[in-house]
Protein backbone atom coordinates (compact mmCIF):
# COMPACT_ATOMS: atom_id res chain seq x y z
CA UNK A 1 0.00 0.00 0.00
CA UNK A 2 1.13 3.54 -0.64
CA UNK A 3 0.91 4.39 3.07
CA UNK A 4 3.58 1.88 4.02
CA UNK A 5 5.86 2.91 1.16
CA UNK A 6 5.48 6.55 2.25
CA UNK A 7 6.44 5.66 5.82
CA UNK A 8 9.53 3.77 4.66
CA UNK A 9 10.57 6.67 2.44
CA UNK A 10 10.13 9.11 5.34
CA UNK A 11 12.39 7.09 7.62
CA UNK A 12 9.51 6.12 9.90
CA UNK A 13 8.29 9.65 10.51
CA UNK A 14 4.66 10.72 10.56
CA UNK A 15 3.15 10.77 7.09
CA UNK A 16 -0.07 12.04 5.62
CA UNK A 17 -1.36 10.06 2.66
CA UNK A 18 -4.28 11.21 0.54
CA UNK A 19 -6.71 8.37 -0.09
CA UNK A 20 -9.29 10.34 -2.06
CA UNK A 21 -10.24 13.99 -2.51
CA UNK A 22 -10.95 15.37 0.96
CA UNK A 23 -9.76 12.26 2.83
CA UNK A 24 -6.26 11.53 4.07
CA UNK A 25 -4.66 9.08 6.48
CA UNK A 26 -2.25 10.24 9.19
CA UNK A 27 0.03 7.67 10.80
CA UNK A 28 3.50 7.33 12.25
CA UNK A 29 5.37 6.92 15.53
CA UNK A 30 5.50 10.68 16.13
CA UNK A 31 1.79 11.16 15.53
CA UNK A 32 -0.36 11.44 18.63
CA UNK A 33 -3.12 8.92 19.19
CA UNK A 34 -5.68 11.61 18.52
CA UNK A 35 -4.02 12.44 15.21
CA UNK A 36 -3.79 8.89 13.88
CA UNK A 37 -6.59 7.74 11.64
CA UNK A 38 -8.83 9.12 8.94
CA UNK A 39 -9.01 12.89 8.66
CA UNK A 40 -11.45 14.88 6.55
CA UNK A 41 -10.58 18.42 5.57
CA UNK A 42 -13.83 19.22 3.83
CA UNK A 43 -14.68 22.90 3.88
CA UNK A 44 -11.27 23.82 5.31
CA UNK A 45 -12.03 22.23 8.70
CA UNK A 46 -10.18 19.10 9.83
CA UNK A 47 -12.46 16.47 11.33
CA UNK A 48 -11.08 13.29 12.92
CA UNK A 49 -13.11 10.41 11.54
CA UNK A 50 -11.58 7.88 13.92
CA UNK A 51 -14.36 8.38 16.46
CA UNK A 52 -16.94 8.01 13.73
CA UNK A 53 -15.34 4.77 12.61
CA UNK A 54 -15.39 3.42 16.16
CA UNK A 55 -19.05 4.41 16.44
CA UNK A 56 -19.75 2.47 13.27
CA UNK A 57 -18.00 -0.63 14.60
CA UNK A 58 -19.92 -0.38 17.87
CA UNK A 59 -23.18 -0.02 15.99
CA UNK A 60 -22.39 -3.16 14.00
CA UNK A 61 -22.55 -5.12 17.24
CA UNK A 62 -26.25 -4.28 17.46
CA UNK A 63 -29.07 -5.27 15.19
CA UNK A 64 -28.16 -2.69 12.57
CA UNK A 65 -24.83 -1.06 11.67
CA UNK A 66 -24.60 2.56 10.58
CA UNK A 67 -21.95 4.04 8.34
CA UNK A 68 -20.39 7.49 8.66
CA UNK A 69 -23.09 9.15 6.60
CA UNK A 70 -26.00 7.54 8.44
CA UNK A 71 -26.70 4.81 5.89
CA UNK A 72 -26.64 1.12 6.69
CA UNK A 73 -23.60 -1.08 6.06
CA UNK A 74 -24.79 -1.86 2.56
CA UNK A 75 -24.86 1.84 1.70
CA UNK A 76 -28.66 2.13 1.68
CA UNK A 77 -30.46 4.89 3.54
CA UNK A 78 -33.71 4.13 5.35
CA UNK A 79 -36.08 1.41 4.21
CA UNK A 80 -37.19 2.71 0.82
CA UNK A 81 -38.34 0.16 -1.73
CA UNK A 82 -35.66 1.39 -4.12
CA UNK A 83 -32.90 0.47 -1.69
CA UNK A 84 -34.55 -2.80 -0.77
CA UNK A 85 -34.53 -3.79 -4.42
CA UNK A 86 -30.72 -3.75 -4.28
CA UNK A 87 -30.66 -6.37 -1.54
CA UNK A 88 -30.82 -10.08 -2.24
CA UNK A 89 -31.37 -13.30 -0.37
CA UNK A 90 -29.44 -16.54 -0.91
CA UNK A 91 -30.57 -19.57 1.07
CA UNK A 92 -30.90 -18.46 4.67
CA UNK A 93 -28.83 -15.31 4.09
CA UNK A 94 -30.93 -12.20 3.60
CA UNK A 95 -30.27 -8.49 2.96
CA UNK A 96 -26.94 -9.09 1.26
CA UNK A 97 -25.32 -7.41 -1.73
CA UNK A 98 -22.51 -8.74 -3.93
CA UNK A 99 -19.52 -6.38 -3.74
CA UNK A 100 -17.40 -6.12 -6.87
CA UNK A 101 -13.65 -5.49 -6.70
CA UNK A 102 -11.60 -3.68 -9.34
CA UNK A 103 -9.14 -6.61 -9.36
CA UNK A 104 -11.02 -9.49 -10.93
CA UNK A 105 -10.42 -12.94 -12.32
CA UNK A 106 -8.92 -11.64 -15.56
CA UNK A 107 -6.36 -9.54 -13.68
CA UNK A 108 -5.43 -12.42 -11.38
CA UNK A 109 -5.00 -14.77 -14.31
CA UNK A 110 -2.70 -12.28 -16.01
CA UNK A 111 -0.66 -12.05 -12.83
CA UNK A 112 -0.31 -15.84 -12.56
CA UNK A 113 0.03 -16.34 -16.34
CA UNK A 114 -2.52 -19.15 -16.28
CA UNK A 115 -6.25 -19.78 -16.45
CA UNK A 116 -8.11 -20.75 -13.30
CA UNK A 117 -10.32 -23.83 -13.58
CA UNK A 118 -11.61 -26.84 -11.65
CA UNK A 119 -10.50 -30.37 -12.48
CA UNK A 120 -12.99 -32.64 -10.72
CA UNK A 121 -11.77 -36.23 -10.31
CA UNK A 122 -14.53 -38.69 -9.38
CA UNK A 123 -14.60 -42.44 -8.91
CA UNK A 124 -14.87 -45.26 -6.42
CA UNK A 125 -12.78 -45.44 -3.30
CA UNK A 126 -9.30 -46.82 -4.11
CA UNK A 127 -9.69 -46.04 -7.82
CA UNK A 128 -6.59 -43.83 -7.75
CA UNK A 129 -8.18 -40.37 -7.52
CA UNK A 130 -5.75 -38.94 -4.97
CA UNK A 131 -2.74 -40.43 -6.77
CA UNK A 132 -3.80 -38.87 -10.05
CA UNK A 133 -4.57 -35.53 -8.37
CA UNK A 134 -1.16 -35.32 -6.70
CA UNK A 135 0.68 -36.48 -9.82
CA UNK A 136 -1.14 -33.86 -11.89
CA UNK A 137 -0.38 -31.15 -9.33
CA UNK A 138 3.30 -32.12 -9.36
CA UNK A 139 3.37 -32.06 -13.17
CA UNK A 140 1.79 -28.60 -13.20
CA UNK A 141 4.27 -27.40 -10.57
CA UNK A 142 7.19 -28.46 -12.75
CA UNK A 143 5.67 -26.41 -15.55
CA UNK A 144 5.41 -23.33 -13.35
CA UNK A 145 1.64 -23.55 -12.86
CA UNK A 146 -0.06 -22.96 -9.52
CA UNK A 147 -2.56 -25.60 -8.43
CA UNK A 148 -4.22 -26.78 -5.25
CA UNK A 149 -5.65 -30.20 -4.43
CA UNK A 150 -8.92 -30.50 -2.51
CA UNK A 151 -8.83 -34.09 -1.35
CA UNK A 152 -12.03 -35.67 -0.09
CA UNK A 153 -10.52 -37.02 3.14
CA UNK A 154 -8.47 -33.89 3.77
CA UNK A 155 -11.42 -31.48 3.69
CA UNK A 156 -13.22 -33.70 6.21
CA UNK A 157 -10.38 -33.04 8.64
CA UNK A 158 -11.40 -29.39 8.85
CA UNK A 159 -14.01 -27.62 6.74
CA UNK A 160 -16.38 -30.60 6.58
CA UNK A 161 -15.57 -32.38 9.83
CA UNK A 162 -19.15 -31.80 11.00
CA UNK A 163 -20.57 -33.93 8.17
CA UNK A 164 -21.30 -37.66 8.17
CA UNK A 165 -21.60 -40.00 5.20
CA UNK A 166 -25.39 -39.92 5.08
CA UNK A 167 -26.86 -38.94 1.72
CA UNK A 168 -27.80 -35.41 2.80
CA UNK A 169 -24.40 -34.82 4.38
CA UNK A 170 -22.62 -36.15 1.33
CA UNK A 171 -24.55 -33.67 -0.77
CA UNK A 172 -23.53 -30.82 1.56
CA UNK A 173 -19.93 -32.05 1.50
CA UNK A 174 -19.83 -31.79 -2.29
CA UNK A 175 -21.63 -28.43 -2.28
CA UNK A 176 -19.05 -26.91 0.07
CA UNK A 177 -16.11 -28.30 -1.88
CA UNK A 178 -17.69 -27.04 -5.10
CA UNK A 179 -17.98 -23.53 -3.69
CA UNK A 180 -14.38 -23.57 -2.45
CA UNK A 181 -13.18 -24.89 -5.79
CA UNK A 182 -15.05 -22.07 -7.50
CA UNK A 183 -13.18 -19.54 -5.35
CA UNK A 184 -9.85 -21.10 -6.26
CA UNK A 185 -10.71 -20.94 -9.96
CA UNK A 186 -11.81 -17.33 -9.57
CA UNK A 187 -8.44 -16.62 -7.94
CA UNK A 188 -6.73 -17.93 -11.08
CA UNK A 189 -5.62 -21.19 -9.46
CA UNK A 190 -6.00 -24.62 -11.07
CA UNK A 191 -8.08 -26.43 -8.46
CA UNK A 192 -7.96 -30.23 -8.48
CA UNK A 193 -10.86 -31.71 -6.52
CA UNK A 194 -10.47 -35.39 -5.73
CA UNK A 195 -13.62 -36.90 -4.25
CA UNK A 196 -15.79 -39.98 -4.68
CA UNK A 197 -18.75 -37.61 -5.23
CA UNK A 198 -21.06 -40.54 -6.02
CA UNK A 199 -24.20 -38.67 -7.02
CA UNK A 200 -24.51 -37.20 -10.48
CA UNK A 201 -26.78 -34.35 -9.46
CA UNK A 202 -24.23 -33.06 -6.93
CA UNK A 203 -21.41 -33.06 -9.48
CA UNK A 204 -23.64 -31.35 -12.03
CA UNK A 205 -24.50 -28.68 -9.46
CA UNK A 206 -20.78 -27.98 -9.00
CA UNK A 207 -20.34 -27.74 -12.75
CA UNK A 208 -23.16 -25.20 -12.91
CA UNK A 209 -21.23 -22.92 -10.54
CA UNK A 210 -18.56 -22.23 -13.15
CA UNK A 211 -18.55 -20.80 -16.68
CA UNK A 212 -18.54 -23.23 -19.59
CA UNK A 213 -15.13 -24.79 -20.06
CA UNK A 214 -13.91 -24.08 -16.53
CA UNK A 215 -15.15 -27.37 -15.04
CA UNK A 216 -13.29 -30.46 -16.24
CA UNK A 217 -14.76 -33.72 -15.00
CA UNK A 218 -12.45 -36.75 -14.91
CA UNK A 219 -13.98 -40.18 -14.32
CA UNK A 220 -11.76 -42.88 -12.86
CA UNK A 221 -13.34 -45.84 -14.65
CA UNK A 222 -11.87 -48.60 -12.50
CA UNK A 223 -13.92 -51.75 -11.81
CA UNK A 224 -14.95 -52.26 -8.20
CA UNK A 225 -13.13 -55.62 -8.22
CA UNK A 226 -9.86 -53.79 -8.81
CA UNK A 227 -10.63 -51.16 -6.17
CA UNK A 228 -11.57 -53.80 -3.63
CA UNK A 229 -8.42 -55.78 -4.39
CA UNK A 230 -6.31 -52.68 -3.77
CA UNK A 231 -8.23 -51.47 -0.68
CA UNK A 232 -5.28 -49.47 0.77
CA UNK A 233 -7.36 -48.18 3.72
CA UNK A 234 -9.10 -51.48 4.43
CA UNK A 235 -12.49 -49.85 3.95
CA UNK A 236 -13.95 -52.44 1.58
CA UNK A 237 -13.10 -55.17 4.06
CA UNK A 238 -14.91 -53.27 6.81
CA UNK A 239 -17.89 -52.61 4.54
CA UNK A 240 -18.15 -56.28 3.59
CA UNK A 241 -18.09 -57.15 7.28
CA UNK A 242 -20.97 -54.76 7.89
CA UNK A 243 -18.87 -52.44 10.04
CA UNK A 244 -19.31 -49.51 7.60
CA UNK A 245 -22.82 -48.72 6.39
CA UNK A 246 -23.65 -46.82 3.20
CA UNK A 247 -20.28 -47.51 1.57
CA UNK A 248 -20.17 -46.48 -2.08
CA UNK A 249 -20.11 -49.48 -4.39
CA UNK A 250 -21.18 -51.93 -1.68
CA UNK A 251 -24.50 -50.80 -0.21
CA UNK A 252 -24.68 -47.30 -1.66
CA UNK A 253 -24.73 -46.51 -5.40
CA UNK A 254 -22.14 -44.75 -7.53
CA UNK A 255 -23.54 -42.88 -10.54
CA UNK A 256 -20.95 -42.66 -13.32
CA UNK A 257 -20.76 -39.39 -15.29
CA UNK A 258 -22.70 -39.27 -18.54
CA UNK A 259 -20.81 -36.48 -20.30
CA UNK A 260 -17.47 -36.04 -18.59
CA UNK A 261 -14.46 -34.50 -20.32
CA UNK A 262 -12.07 -37.40 -19.59
CA UNK A 263 -12.44 -41.09 -18.80
CA UNK A 264 -9.36 -42.77 -17.35
CA UNK A 265 -9.31 -46.53 -17.83
CA UNK A 266 -6.33 -47.62 -15.78
CA UNK A 267 -4.54 -50.88 -16.25
CA UNK A 268 -3.15 -52.84 -13.37
CA UNK A 269 0.55 -53.26 -12.73
CA UNK A 270 1.72 -55.84 -10.23
CA UNK A 271 4.66 -54.34 -8.42
CA UNK A 272 6.24 -56.17 -5.49
CA UNK A 273 3.08 -58.17 -5.02
CA UNK A 274 0.87 -55.09 -4.84
CA UNK A 275 -1.70 -53.84 -7.33
CA UNK A 276 -1.20 -50.24 -8.36
CA UNK A 277 -2.53 -48.05 -11.12
CA UNK A 278 -0.53 -46.42 -13.85
CA UNK A 279 -0.75 -44.93 -17.32
CA UNK A 280 -2.70 -41.84 -16.39
CA UNK A 281 -0.04 -39.19 -16.90
CA UNK A 282 -0.24 -39.55 -20.67
CA UNK A 283 -3.81 -38.21 -20.51
CA UNK A 284 -2.55 -34.87 -19.24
Amino acid sequence: MRLFSDMIASGGNTVTTTLSPGICLVYGPSASLSDRGFVSFSGGNFVNLRSRLLSRIKAMEGSRALSMNGTDTNGHAGNSSENQDLLSGIGNSTNIVWHECSVGKVERQKLLKQKGCVIWITGLSASGKSSVACALSQSLYRRGKLSYVLDGDNVRHGLNRDLSFKMEDRAENIRRVGEVAKLFADAGVICIASLISPYRRDRDACRALLPDGDFIEVFMDVPIQVCEARDPKGLYKLARAGKIKGFTGIDDPYEPPLNCEFILKLWMLKLEGRISCGGYLCIF
